[in-house]
């Protein structure tokens, strides 16, 4: 092994430098795209293995591609070996429901939650219900909480013994938009539930975790107990012990729309300030020391320490958290090649911090922080490394937030954060604001508070309103400007957008006149031209017609294209302040299929697991026609969005491309469920019929088998899918309307083990007696159909998504159709 770790080449070229480390990173990257998890101990013998061959080869090309391709593999077995050891702990199917008994500690600090509830984390110490000790697989030692109907109730103490509900792992899985299963797995839950009861308990052992943990709370209690009447309370909260949990939705909306959800996340801009103000201290009390007692080595090594203290410290205060831990090694590594002297390129402690990252933490690369960080360092190495003198602090200043802006816009693109204007505008002020000025006066002020004793807190809290303030009132002003802003940046693809960041780099990093003068004209001209000719709300064409059942728990929403138009069939689930599936499911998918217009928009009725979120759809996508079982509810909930008129379910049938919608609604029923708009989807060149059926009833369902009442449900079809009435309600799907509708399969969308049941097993059993094969969306995740001329097809999302998902094992894989 040691001919892997030493070479007589420079660091920056040998196999441990930049090409080294880019090897190993690559491993641990590369687990993160695989559908199944590779066994970690093949891996690390391949790897093994290909170093010893390389220690036997003589050809230098190849014996440095062999030793890259072993450092591959031993990335991709050091973070497999992790995942497997996370994924080994598991909650047994037969527990999922049930009341446990289990003793942990608090682990993360307690907020509020929906519906006056408490969310907290418990690092489990033991499992005290009855079968559990010694249960295989090991079991969850990490669980997410949520404490209902506790009556304002605080948590007794930081030692519990809780009796619970849990389930495991599970989450909406549609291609785009947040899933709760990649934050569950990336933070190490294993399970989530709810609180039945707790209590304290004193005779549980706390060591060195717990200890640290309930320190953070007593910190956070004394923070809570001196600045809570401050009118900025929660930036407070946030800046000063990382807890984020006093933001309001206003707070994360603003922003998330000026790109500045940084500040409030302990990371390398607060830690970097810790060690610039510890830096110069430590130096200014070093050069104070008579020159016999300190040499110039020492002086340095006692600064790094004084830094690297400091830096831990705030850390610590911080919670600890994962932005917190990245930053802390990329200044102690900055801080070690920095203070002490280290005569390499800039780019060898780029390198290893990254690989330290890694090394430490291999699940780094699913938090988005990760990518942005490691991008920033990167793309401003490369603008100011290596110049023969520095810009001066403002122009340096607008120099990084036009080179970060651009550099990472392609990367911000691609996760779906599209806002590069409005954040170079809003960083520009609050970066310096919140460097030179919020947190000197934070910090000086809570210095202040403790030294004290809370006699000035008063004072100091008036004081820290008196800078925050006007940091959020800057940020509001610029979301207001972001919506008009975003219209005027020009849409380009993911490569044009890589280019122009390279462009601008390089000119930041090379300022010729003639280059500069050139790149201006010809990003400034691309520009005009991209606003000047943007076409109107065109859709992407498919070839194919496809239907889309994305996965919105228990709700409903359907997307249907056809060349160029789209129609979208109810827009799913939303409790207001909590969560809404237009915001976490359609818009993101929209914006990934690259949909600007919908042509159709049919809400089945007005309940809100079928029309949540209408208001934000319709003001962020173009819509044309409108229709609904209950139109006045629906144009009720319109009133905000001038303009908009909501017509009746019962219509004329319409085509497009070959593809016949015809609608139904019950003469006898105008609102609720029983009102709900019946649409099928029809596509004679393969004989397919696809039936979006809402929340109908029984009695409706019995109103459509009246002869006359509904003429093509009584033409024969190859194929006929039909999504279950009423999410699989034992109140819908009669058997006599399943013999009639004679369905090849049928669709329940459903919430995964929601507290109605759904599909009821007297539905399935029914379905299962006509031959309809059952998919579920809360098993399968979004499912699609494509109407081909030769025939439907239909695929399932939970067959192509990582295998902390769909590994054997696992929820999706156990999921079951009652």
């Amino acid at each position: 092994m040691s001919g892997l770790f030493h070479t007589h080449q420079t660091p920056e070229h040998s196999v441990v430098g930049a090409p080294g480390i880019v090897a190993f990173s690559c491993g641990v990257i590369l687990l993160y795209q695989l559908t199944l998890l590779p066994p970690s101990w093949w891996l690390f013998l391949a790897g093994l293995l290909m170093v010893s061959a390389s220690l036997l080869s003589s050809h230098g090309t190849m014996h440095r591609l062999v030793r890259l391709l072993a450092l591959v593999l031993l990335g991709l077995a050091w973070a497999g070996w992790h995942a497997e050891v996370r994924l080994a702990e598991r909650l047994p199917a037969d527990m999922e429901g049930k009341r446990l008994e289990l003793s942990g500690y608090v682990c993360e600090l307690p907020q509020a939650g929906s519906f006056s509830s408490l969310r907290f984390s418990v690092c489990v110490v033991s499992w005290h219900s009855e079968g559990q000790q010694g249960a295989t697989p090991v079991l969850p030692r990490r669980v997410r909480l949520s404490w209902y109907g506790r009556n304002d109730q605080a948590l007794p103490g930081h030692r519990l013994r809780l009796e619970v509900v849990l389930k495991r792992p599970h989450g909406n899985l549609n291609p785009e938009g947040f899933r709760y299963e990649d934050w569950l797995f990336r933070k190490g839950y294993r399970a989530t539930g709810s609180v039945r009861a707790v209590a304290l308990d004193q005779d549980l052992h706390c060591g060195w975790h717990c200890r640290y943990h309930a320190w953070h709370q007593t910190v956070a209690e004394q923070v809570h107990r001196h600045f809570s009447d401050a009118s900025e309370y929660p930036l407070i909260a946030s800046l000063l012990i990382g807890h984020r949990g006093y933001l309001t939705d206003q707070h994360w909306q603003t922003l998330r729309a000026t790109g500045t959800i940084h500040l409030v996340a302990i990371s390398g801009l607060h830690l970097g300030l810790v060690a610039v103000g510890a830096g110069l201290v430590a130096r200014r009390f070093t050069l104070s020391v008579p020159a016999h007692w300190l040499d110039e080595r020492r002086r340095r090594i006692a600064g790094f320490a004084l830094v690297i203290l400091c830096c831990l410290f705030y850390a610590l205060v911080a919670g600890f958290t994962v932005p917190t831990r990245r930053a802390l090694i990329m200044v102690l590594v900055g801080g070690w090649y920095l203070l002490l002297a280290r005569e390499a390129s800039v780019w060898r402690p780029f390198c290893s911090a990254l690989f330290l990252v890694l090394l430490l933490d291999p699940f780094a690369p699913l938090d988005q922080g990760f990518w942005l960080s490691f991008g920033a360092v990167a793309v401003l190495l490369a603008v100011f490394s290596g110049r023969l003198a520095g810009p001066g602090w403002l122009k340096g200043l607008v120099l990084a937030q036009v080179a970060v802006s651009a550099g990472l816009w392609p990367l911000l693109s691609g996760l779906g954060q599209s806002q590069p204007l409005a954040g170079l505008v809003a960083n520009l002020v609050a970066i310096p604001w919140v460097s030179l000025v919020v947190m000197p006066v934070l910090f000086a002020g809570a210095l202040l508070v403790l030294v004290s004793g809370g006699a000035v807190t008063g004072w100091v809290s008036s004081l820290l309103d008196a800078v925050l303030g006007p940091l959020m009132a800057w940020l509001q002003w610029v979301e207001q400007l972001a919506a008009p802003v975003s219209v005027l940046t020009p849409e380009a693809s993911p490569f044009l957008l890589a280019l122009l960041a390279a462009v601008v780099v390089l000119l930041l990093r090379f300022p010729d006149r003639v280059f500069r003068l050139m790149t201006v004209a010809l990003v400034g001209a691309w520009a005009v031209t991209a606003v000047l000719t943007r076409p109107a709300a065109i859709n992407p064409e498919v070839v194919e017609p496809e239907i889309r059942v994305w996965d919105v728990g228990q709700g409903l929403s359907v997307l249907v294209r056809v060349g160029r138009k789209a129609l979208v069939y109810d827009t799913g689930p939303e409790v207001r302040g909590v969560f809404s599936a237009v915001d976490s499911t359609l818009l993101p998918n929209l914006r990934a299929l690259g949909i600007n217009k919908l042509d159709r928009l049919i809400i089945s009725h007005g309940d809100s697991d079928h029309a949540g979120g209408l208001v934000q759809l319709v003001q962020a996508v173009e819509v044309g026609q409108i229709q609904s079982g209950e139109p006045e509810v629906v144009a009720g909930i319109l009133d905000e969005v001038p303009g908009k008129s909501v017509g009746q379910c019962r219509s004329e049938p319409f085509e497009w491309h070959g593809v016949v919608f015809e609608f139904w609604q019950s003469q006898a029923e105008r609102t609720g469920n029983d009102a709900s708009c019946v649409v099928r989807v029809h596509h004679p060149a393969s004989g397919s019929d696809v039936l979006l059926t809402g929340d109908i009833s029984k009695r409706v369902e019995a109103e459509m088998l009246a002869p006359g009442a509904v003429p093509w449900l009584r033409k024969a079809v190859d194929f006929r899918l039909v999504l279950a009435p009423h999410h699989g309600s034992k109140t819908s799907s009669s058997a006599p309307w399943i013999d009639r509708v004679a369905p090849d399969w049928v669709i329940y969308t459903a919430g995964y083990r929601h507290r109605y049941g759904h599909p009821h097993p007297d539905v399935v059993a029914r379905y299962q007696l006509a031959n309809a094969r059952p998919l579920n969306t809360a098993c399968s995740g979004e499912i699609v159909i494509t109407l081909s001329k030769h025939g439907p097809k239909i695929s399932e999302l939970r067959h192509t998504v990582p295998f902390w998902i769909q590994g054997p094992g696992l929820t999706r894989d156990q999921c079951k159709i009652p």
